[in-house]
């Protein structure tokens, strides 16, 4: 499954542009640019698009299956333009198909011009199928022209919809106008131009899918393309229109096949043993049965060990382990065997599966040592492992995804870490962590979804897409873990970056968390200039769930990611990047970046300044950095400064009020209309 969009760019009937640069050079040798759209498929490949050009044979349901988005700029009759060759009319099998498409789901993105009807091509057959006109014209407005020149045109958005985020204004050369009832109007002529008021742009959907009309296709050649907002613009219309394709749950394909079969009766061994253990994993009673369980749990392990021949020293370990956990009676159960035995960091490769069978506690899940049986995917696409191999080097990190799973993970549990198993001693050093980045990302689309939805918050089409694709949010999220991860060893820091192993104030963990947060987007800052498309979906990601899963998720006890998310929100509200109003949540987009780097800064401050200072110096001006945002419950003793905090150290730390950085009412109206969308991503499968 593919997570960006899939562009055919028609070049078979007659167009007036090409993204073959060769092509418009050929036909245009004189002015290329006039004749090229090659700087604009550039800007959609580096957004991750795959572009490609429909040179020769008719747009047929087979020619458009296998793409998202058509378009059609401006197809002529060569006594009016140089084009690329063939007939400017599409045939009837042609219209009929391309409307079948826009209403199976794919996008269409038509560019017309002005004085349309001389040009002998049928795109008022075609664009009459979606209700919208071209009207034979010239648009004229010398107070609003580009250059002087009353033909070319300068328009402002007419919406503010988030389609038109980051778009500021856009200039027609020698534009035609729309009708299209009921369509959003994208750009219109002002009311002293000649037509006033008329529509420039228009977007509506059809079907699944989605339509937008230019009644111009200068503004994306390649000698226009950099003016105004167009790149933006460009980018903005055709990710919209693209049809974002449907998945398979991982639910469905986990239950196919025979491997399928034994996982689903090794789960049902493993269930039925789970309620004899206790929270340390032994069995107290029931001990008859309970060996019948682990006997026949060790023997379905061999019968599932040649589908996971990689992991045959493990498995073979695994039963080991658990033949000698029976016959010493069930007590608390001791894996370290297998567990030196299992290593993922080695084998980090694309699709690789493992089977994985330890008595363990689940974060964010099961604090009882039960045994689980766990079937995992890795997930380590090539583009990833380039980065990892020659910018982030994280040796320790492997991402994963559910195939399926025992009850320890129908939970909120998104890791699968060597240090929450049951062993007898801890290993000198870990050297794995695993992280299901289907389970973070689907919860983040379904609670990030709904709070969009409930805050009324225009989002730009990428953002959108984000959201509605399963694929692109996973990929999006092995980039920020891996970014995120190896964040806790980098830096100022004036701690052991593994703070779990320390006691100290919460919010010491929160400003720790959100550091790393910022700077995996300010890393995806720096990889979206350079071309990585997830990168821009990763400073999405961020920002959605800090701001709105975050705050609203788990008990308000101690709620370090809580935290770290109601300060984000709180900075960037109070610089004016995000507002409420109106009962209506708006981000300033193109200020985001400069607002998280801002407030990355402060903390980076922190830290550096705190190699210099005591422990309490630092839990004190941590303190002072979050409460400058976020206010502090009025009870809190902290907040009263080092004079009322009692001498002794551990005496400071318990002094901390357990929500010492109480929800702001925004976020408490925010969690009681969300509550029962949070508490459904318990188990969640992507």
């Amino acid at each position: 499954m593919h997570a960006f969009p899939r562009v055919l760019f028609d070049e078979s009937h007659s167009e007036s542009w090409t993204i073959r640069r060769e092509v418009a050079e050929a036909v245009n040798p004189a002015h290329p640019d006039d004749s090229s759209y090659t700087r604009a498929a550039g800007l959609l490949r580096h957004l991750g698009h795959t572009v490609t050009a429909h040179v020769e044979g008719p747009l047929d349901p087979g020619t458009l299956r296998d793409h998202d988005v058509l378009v059609i700029a401006h197809p002529a009759e060569e006594r009016w333009e140089r084009t690329t060759g063939g007939s400017p009319v599409l045939a009837p099998e042609e219209l009929e198909a391309v409307r079948d498409f826009v209403a199976e789901g794919g996008g269409l993105v038509v560019l017309a011009e002005e004085e349309q009807d001389k040009y002998g091509n049928n795109l008022a057959e075609l664009l009459a199928m979606f209700g919208v006109t071209v009207e034979h014209t010239t648009v004229r407005d010398p107070r609003h022209a580009h250059g002087g020149v009353a033909t070319w045109v300068v328009a402002e958005p007419a919406t503010g919809d988030g389609l038109l985020a980051g778009v500021r204004t856009a200039c027609f050369y020698r534009s035609g106008v729309l009708r299209a009832p009921g369509a959003t109007v994208l750009f219109a002529t002002s009311a002293e131009a000649d037509p006033a008021g008329a529509p420039l742009a228009v977007a509506l959907p059809y079907g699944k899918g989605r339509v937008v009309v230019f009644a111009d296709s200068d503004l994306f050649g390649d000698d226009s393309i950099d003016d105004h907002d167009h790149r933006r613009l460009w980018g903005n219309v055709v990710t919209w229109a693209a049809r974002v394709p449907e998945e398979r749950p991982a639910a469905v394909t986990a239950a196919e096949g025979p491997k399928a079969a034994l996982f689903g009766e090794l789960k049902a061994l493993v269930e039925e043993l789970r309620p004899l253990q206790v929270k340390d994993g032994s069995v107290p009673e029931g001990k008859e049965r309970a060996k019948e369980l682990v006997a026949a749990i060790a023997a379905k392990v061999g019968e599932l060990a040649p589908h996971f021949p990689h992991d045959d020293a493990y498995l073979k370990a695994v039963r080991k382990d658990l033949r000698t956990w029976a016959e010493q009676d069930l007590g608390v159960p001791d894996f370290l065997d297998s567990l030196d035995l299992f290593h993922p960091d080695t084998q980090r490769v694309d699709g690789l599966e493992h089977l994985v069978v330890f008595p363990m506690y689940t974060q964010n899940g099961n604090p009882n040592r039960n045994l689980e049986a766990v079937w995992i995917r890795t997930i380590w696409p090539d583009w990833l492992a380039e980065l990892e191999a020659g910018r982030y080097d994280n040796p320790m990190f492997v991402p994963i995804a559910f195939r399926d799973f025992t009850s320890g993970y129908d939970t909120h549990s998104a890791v699968l870490f060597p240090e929450t198993v049951a062993v007898r001693r801890t290993p000198s050093r870990f050297t794995w962590g695993g992280i299901f980045a289907d389970r973070e990302s689907a919860r983040f689309r379904r609670v990030c979804g709904a709070a969009v939805e409930t805050l009324k918050l225009d989002l730009p089409p990428d953002a959108a897409r984000l959201l509605a694709s399963q694929r692109l949010a996973q990929d999006t999220y092995v980039l920020w873990d891996l970014v995120h991860d190896r964040t806790h060893s980098h830096g100022d820091l004036p701690f052991d970056p593994f703070m779990i192993k320390q006691r100290m104030p919460y919010w010491l963990y929160a400003l720790e968390e959100l550091r790393c947060d910022l700077t995996a987007f300010g890393e995806a800052v720096k990889l979206e200039r350079e071309g990585v498309p997830h990168a821009r979906y990763v400073q999405y990601a961020i920002l959605f769930d800090r701001l709105f899963r975050f705050p609203i998720t788990g008990p308000r006890v101690r709620n370090y990611d809580g935290l770290g998310g109601q300060l984000l929100f709180a900075y960037l509200h109070r610089n004016d990047i995000v507002r409420w109003t109106d009962n209506r949540l708006s981000i300033d987009w193109d200020r985001v970046a400069d607002g998280v780097a801002d407030l990355r800064g402060e903390v980076e401050k922190l830290y550096r300044d705190s190699i210099d200072r005591s422990n309490v110096a630092h839990w004190l001006a941590a303190h002072e950095l979050v409460a400058a945002h976020v206010a502090p419950d009025p009870a809190s003793v902290w907040a009263r400064g080092i004079d009322a905090l009692p001498a002794e150290q551990k005496a400071k730390v318990d002094a901390v009020l357990p929500d010492e950085f109480p929800l702001s009412m925004f976020y408490e109206a925010l969690r009681r209309k969300l509550a029962d969308v949070v508490e459904s991503t318990r188990g969640i499968r992507a």
